[in-house]
């Protein structure tokens, strides 16, 4: 399935589903999926199981290394799909430097339905009570380039549906 952009970001808070548009979307088209949470190092996984938020510091490695893992993927001609919060813009920038033709999907969200969702999810290491401070953290994608803006609250199928309308 041709397409200008060869990678694409399911992007957000915690809680808004990043995880199950990805996989949803990579069933529907054959990508790979990139789980960005499983590129976490321990360091980041303490503190965040400790309800200890992360700064650009401890990011700053996590994105360097999601983007070689896009890059990789894109390298050998297959299409990628990496759920990440990328919550700032220059995290966007650090992908799009890895990836130049990304696509970004933002699930809109609000800090009461990520925390209730976040509050609902079994054996994840974030717990609930960061959701504030990745809203802190969190500069929305307006303006930015090859950027959907989704309802996270809509049903998965018609969210995938829509990304696949625009990324095709």
């Amino acid at each position: 399935m041709p397409r200008t952009m060869r990678a694409v970001v399911v992007m957000g808070v915690a809680g808004c589903g990043k995880s199950t548009v990805g996989a949803a979307i990579c069933n529907r088209t054959g990508a790979r999926m990139i789980e960005g949470d499983a590129f976490h190092p321990q360091s980041n996984i303490r503190k965040m199981s400790a309800g200890i938020p992360l700064d650009d510091a401890d990011r700053a490695g996590w994105l360097a290394r999601l983007g070689e893992e896009l890059a990789s993927t894109v390298a050998t001609g297959d299409t990628a799909v990496l759920a990440c919060s990328a919550l700032k813009r220059r995290y966007r920038d650090t992908l799009r430097a890895a990836v130049p033709d990304v696509g970004f999907v933002y699930l809109a969200l609000t800090p009461t339905e990520a925390a209730e969702r976040v509050s609902h999810r079994p054996g994840h290491f974030m717990p609930a009570t960061l959701i504030e401070s990745q809203f802190r953290d969190l500069e929305t994608p307006t303006g930015e380039p090859r950027v959907l803006t989704v309802n996270a609250t809509d049903p998965w199928p018609s969210i995938v549906d829509a990304v696949l309308a625009w990324w095709r």
